[in-house]
């Protein structure tokens, strides 16, 4: 086949595949109204592979494989190996449902990406930063007239899920209609073609949607990010309070995602490096996780259970990682995560990044190694290497583009107990 015919045949598949994620959907998005027996749509986005964007349960169990856990309850979920984008298995991957705050991955991803906040940047929160933040909001405690660095105001968003953390990073950043624009443009620029984004803090609103799938994106692009990673698992912290200077109180905070510091009846999951818990009373609990085990690096998430199970949403998380795990080997891939539209795979041989990449992706290792070793606020301290990898294309008429990607320096996880 000709070079000519090739690029034409990848344009064509490409154009296809944004076609079929374009195409309306059943999506129960609207605020106020829960549909127990709500019914995933016949027709899905088939981003990732065909087998993605069919309904129900998509598993290809070879010799040896574990058959799937049995309590699974969440109306869409995901398991993938996070480096190499391989999806092991599936349910529902592209149903578009209300992410709750697990959206908060790709308004961290998008916000910090930008760069134009600095960590230790202080401002003074105004009383039309906190103006918008919707009634019953998950909040960390930011104050009026009170000023926090940028670091204080991430550590709000992902320990604590702090809306009123958010509103005051998104006015930072240019507003309101500015985040949301720039995080609906970088879901597109990821491929995240199920989402459509309303509120940067995933606050239940008519019509904000996502899918297990686009998560899981989101996560593993967010996990590029030496910050993101850090916020992502640090367990504990302190949070500035009421008074100024010397006076100033502070308070401990602690992360809401629950296989990162345990509950009642739940221990913390072994190997968890992250990311972002949610529930709103139209989405349910969401969560994405990323964990290791032996050197194997998986993302998981799980959208809306209907399980009574006590923290269902993290005991199906961790029975789906647990399966991952023993099961990575020995099963044939129902689809993978796409790389961002950005990655180029023109003439590069292993379809490295762009040499700006490559030089900040080199900077971000150099920081990470520093940063781990230092315990941090959580006191987690110990860090994993993780190997990089290439972008690989496969043939047979149609190039899918599979790039080991993320985390390639280090993950913090919790230490093993």
């Amino acid at each position: 086949m000709s070079a000519m015919k090739k690029t034409v045949l990848t344009v064509v598949c490409a154009s296809l595949m944004t076609m079929s994620a374009l195409a309306p959907a059943v999506a129960d998005d609207k605020p106020g109204k829960k549909d127990d027996k709500a019914k995933p749509p016949a027709n899905m986005s088939t981003v990732g592979g065909a087998q993605l964007g069919k309904a129900g349960t998509q598993v290809n169990l070879g010799a040896g494989a574990p058959v799937l856990p049995k309590a699974l309850s969440g109306r869409s979920w995901i398991v993938a190996d996070a480096e190499s984008g391989d999806v092991l298995a599936s349910h529902n991957a592209h149903w578009r449902l209300p992410p709750a705050s697990t959206l908060k991955m790709l308004f961290a991803d998008t916000v910090l990406k930008k760069g134009n906040l600095p960590k230790d940047k202080v401002y003074e929160v105004k009383d039309e930063d906190l103006a918008d933040v919707g009634e019953g909001s998950s909040l960390v405690g930011v104050k009026e007239d009170h000023t926090y660095t940028v670091h204080d105001l991430w550590l709000g968003v992902f320990l604590r899920s702090g809306n009123d953390a958010v509103h005051v990073l998104a006015n930072m950043n240019g507003g309101l209609k500015q985040t949301v624009s720039d995080m609906q443009e970088h879901a597109e620029e990821l491929q995240a073609l199920d989402t459509q984004v309303v509120s940067p803090d995933g606050y239940d609103a008519e019509g904000q949607v996502s899918s297990a799938y686009d998560l899981t994106l989101f996560a593993r692009s967010g996990l590029q990010d030496a910050d993101f990673r850090e916020y992502a698992s640090t367990a504990r912290a302190q949070f500035p309070g009421e008074g100024k200077g010397k006076k100033r109180d502070h308070f401990e905070i602690q992360n809401t995602n629950r296989l990162l510091t345990g509950d009642y009846g739940l221990n913390p999951y072994k190997g968890i490096a992250g990311v972002k818990n949610g529930n709103t009373t139209h989405a349910g609990a969401t969560f994405t996780g990323v964990a290791e085990r032996d050197g194997k690096v998986l993302l998981v998430t799980v959208m809306n259970p209907s399980s009574d199970e006590q923290n269902a949403v993290y005991e199906e998380t961790a029975r789906l990682f647990d399966w991952g795990f023993k099961a990575a080997d020995k099963v044939t891939p129902v689809g993978e995560l796409v790389p961002p539209r950005s990655v180029d795979t023109s003439g590069g041989g292993k379809g490295a990044a762009a040499p700006e990449q490559q030089k900040k992706e080199s900077g971000t290792l150099k920081g990470a190694e520093k940063a781990a070793a230092e315990e941090g606020s959580s006191g987690v301290g110990i860090a994993l290497a993780i190997t990089g990898g290439v972008l690989l294309l496969v043939g047979a008429g149609v190039f899918v583009v599979n790039r080991r990607w993320p985390l390639p320096d280090l993950v913090r996880k919790l230490p093993r107990r």
